[in-house]
Protein backbone atom coordinates (compact mmCIF):
# COMPACT_ATOMS: atom_id res chain seq x y z
CA UNK A 1 0.00 0.00 0.00
CA UNK A 2 1.26 3.70 -0.82
CA UNK A 3 2.25 6.07 1.63
CA UNK A 4 2.12 8.65 -0.83
CA UNK A 5 -0.20 11.56 -2.11
CA UNK A 6 -2.12 11.88 -5.15
CA UNK A 7 -0.69 14.26 -7.26
CA UNK A 8 -2.18 14.46 -10.64
CA UNK A 9 -2.93 11.42 -10.60
CA UNK A 10 0.68 9.71 -9.90
CA UNK A 11 1.48 8.63 -6.75
CA UNK A 12 3.87 11.06 -5.11
CA UNK A 13 5.02 12.80 -1.90
CA UNK A 14 4.50 16.05 -3.25
CA UNK A 15 0.91 17.17 -2.18
CA UNK A 16 -1.75 17.91 -5.04
CA UNK A 17 -2.88 20.90 -3.47
CA UNK A 18 -1.05 23.79 -5.13
CA UNK A 19 -1.27 26.18 -1.34
CA UNK A 20 -0.36 23.46 0.58
CA UNK A 21 3.24 23.04 -1.57
CA UNK A 22 4.00 26.83 -1.64
CA UNK A 23 3.62 26.69 2.03
CA UNK A 24 6.56 24.19 2.64
CA UNK A 25 8.41 26.58 0.89
CA UNK A 26 6.86 29.82 2.41
CA UNK A 27 5.04 28.89 5.25
CA UNK A 28 7.27 29.84 7.91
CA UNK A 29 7.05 33.40 9.30
CA UNK A 30 10.69 34.25 8.59
CA UNK A 31 10.67 33.10 4.97
CA UNK A 32 8.55 36.02 4.07
CA UNK A 33 10.33 38.37 6.30
CA UNK A 34 13.49 37.23 4.61
CA UNK A 35 11.54 37.61 0.89
CA UNK A 36 10.42 40.91 1.96
CA UNK A 37 14.00 42.28 3.16
CA UNK A 38 15.43 41.22 -0.15
CA UNK A 39 12.69 43.01 -2.26
CA UNK A 40 13.85 46.13 0.54
CA UNK A 41 17.48 45.57 -1.58
CA UNK A 42 18.88 43.74 1.52
CA UNK A 43 20.99 41.01 -0.22
CA UNK A 44 24.31 40.18 2.10
CA UNK A 45 23.37 37.64 5.10
CA UNK A 46 24.69 40.34 7.75
CA UNK A 47 22.30 43.25 6.47
CA UNK A 48 19.58 41.07 6.41
CA UNK A 49 20.43 39.12 10.15
CA UNK A 50 20.79 42.85 11.20
CA UNK A 51 17.82 43.86 10.18
CA UNK A 52 15.35 41.36 11.11
CA UNK A 53 17.21 40.25 14.73
CA UNK A 54 17.29 36.73 13.74
CA UNK A 55 19.28 33.87 15.01
CA UNK A 56 22.11 32.87 11.94
CA UNK A 57 21.24 28.96 12.23
CA UNK A 58 17.36 30.39 11.37
CA UNK A 59 18.37 32.56 8.80
CA UNK A 60 20.81 30.33 7.19
CA UNK A 61 18.29 27.35 6.83
CA UNK A 62 15.68 30.00 5.16
CA UNK A 63 18.37 31.25 2.76
CA UNK A 64 18.72 27.43 1.86
CA UNK A 65 15.52 26.90 1.96
CA UNK A 66 14.67 29.94 -0.94
CA UNK A 67 17.34 29.16 -2.91
CA UNK A 68 16.87 25.31 -3.27
CA UNK A 69 13.33 26.09 -4.04
CA UNK A 70 14.24 28.77 -6.55
CA UNK A 71 12.76 31.53 -4.89
CA UNK A 72 16.40 33.23 -4.47
CA UNK A 73 19.96 32.52 -6.40
CA UNK A 74 23.42 33.51 -4.90
CA UNK A 75 26.10 35.70 -6.17
CA UNK A 76 29.52 35.32 -4.92
CA UNK A 77 31.57 38.40 -3.69
CA UNK A 78 34.36 39.04 -1.79
CA UNK A 79 34.89 42.09 0.52
CA UNK A 80 39.14 43.02 0.49
CA UNK A 81 40.57 41.12 2.88
CA UNK A 82 37.55 38.90 3.42
CA UNK A 83 36.36 35.28 2.56
CA UNK A 84 34.16 34.97 -0.47
CA UNK A 85 30.73 35.28 0.57
CA UNK A 86 27.40 34.46 -0.78
CA UNK A 87 25.06 37.27 -1.70
CA UNK A 88 20.99 36.65 -2.23
CA UNK A 89 18.63 37.60 -4.98
CA UNK A 90 15.32 37.37 -6.34
CA UNK A 91 15.19 34.73 -9.42
CA UNK A 92 11.77 35.44 -11.15
CA UNK A 93 9.66 32.68 -9.33
CA UNK A 94 11.19 35.46 -6.23
CA UNK A 95 9.99 38.40 -7.99
CA UNK A 96 6.56 37.22 -9.03
CA UNK A 97 6.22 36.60 -4.64
CA UNK A 98 5.64 40.76 -4.74
CA UNK A 99 2.19 40.16 -5.18
CA UNK A 100 1.81 37.77 -2.18
CA UNK A 101 3.48 39.98 0.02
CA UNK A 102 2.09 42.56 -0.80
CA UNK A 103 -1.69 40.63 -0.38
CA UNK A 104 -0.33 40.31 3.15
CA UNK A 105 0.19 44.00 3.84
CA UNK A 106 -3.39 45.07 2.07
CA UNK A 107 -5.03 42.06 4.48
CA UNK A 108 -3.02 43.06 7.91
CA UNK A 109 -3.79 47.01 7.23
CA UNK A 110 -7.54 46.27 6.49
CA UNK A 111 -7.99 43.68 9.43
CA UNK A 112 -5.31 44.43 11.80
CA UNK A 113 -4.37 48.44 11.52
CA UNK A 114 -1.52 49.68 13.54
CA UNK A 115 -3.07 52.91 15.11
CA UNK A 116 -0.15 54.82 13.57
CA UNK A 117 -1.41 53.37 10.32
CA UNK A 118 0.19 51.56 7.46
CA UNK A 119 4.13 51.25 7.23
CA UNK A 120 4.26 50.96 3.69
CA UNK A 121 1.84 52.13 0.82
CA UNK A 122 1.79 50.56 -2.25
CA UNK A 123 1.64 52.99 -5.42
CA UNK A 124 2.61 52.66 -8.88
CA UNK A 125 6.38 54.05 -9.81
CA UNK A 126 5.02 56.49 -12.87
CA UNK A 127 2.24 58.26 -11.28
CA UNK A 128 2.15 57.75 -7.52
CA UNK A 129 -1.26 56.50 -7.44
CA UNK A 130 -2.79 54.00 -5.08
CA UNK A 131 -2.76 50.20 -5.81
CA UNK A 132 -4.32 47.19 -4.33
CA UNK A 133 -3.90 43.81 -4.84
CA UNK A 134 -7.24 42.06 -6.61
CA UNK A 135 -8.01 39.19 -9.14
CA UNK A 136 -7.72 39.78 -12.78
CA UNK A 137 -9.72 38.21 -15.48
CA UNK A 138 -7.79 37.06 -18.88
CA UNK A 139 -9.11 40.91 -20.38
CA UNK A 140 -7.54 42.51 -17.23
CA UNK A 141 -10.65 43.66 -15.94
CA UNK A 142 -10.26 43.34 -12.05
CA UNK A 143 -13.23 40.79 -10.84
CA UNK A 144 -14.62 41.21 -6.99
CA UNK A 145 -13.29 38.43 -4.67
CA UNK A 146 -16.60 37.37 -4.21
CA UNK A 147 -17.05 35.80 -7.55
CA UNK A 148 -13.80 34.02 -7.61
CA UNK A 149 -14.40 30.67 -7.05
CA UNK A 150 -11.60 28.34 -6.30
CA UNK A 151 -12.61 25.08 -8.25
CA UNK A 152 -11.20 21.52 -7.69
CA UNK A 153 -8.55 20.34 -10.71
CA UNK A 154 -10.99 18.21 -12.49
CA UNK A 155 -14.09 20.91 -11.81
CA UNK A 156 -11.49 23.50 -13.75
CA UNK A 157 -10.96 21.47 -16.93
CA UNK A 158 -15.20 21.22 -17.29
Amino acid sequence: MSTGRQWSGVTSDEPACSIERSLQILGERWSLLVLREVFAGKHRFAEIQSSLGIASNLLSARLKLLVESGVLSTQTYREPGSRPRQSYHLTQAGRELRVVLAALQQWGDRHHPRPSGPSAFRRTRSTGQPVHVGFLDDDGREVPASDVAMLGDTAART
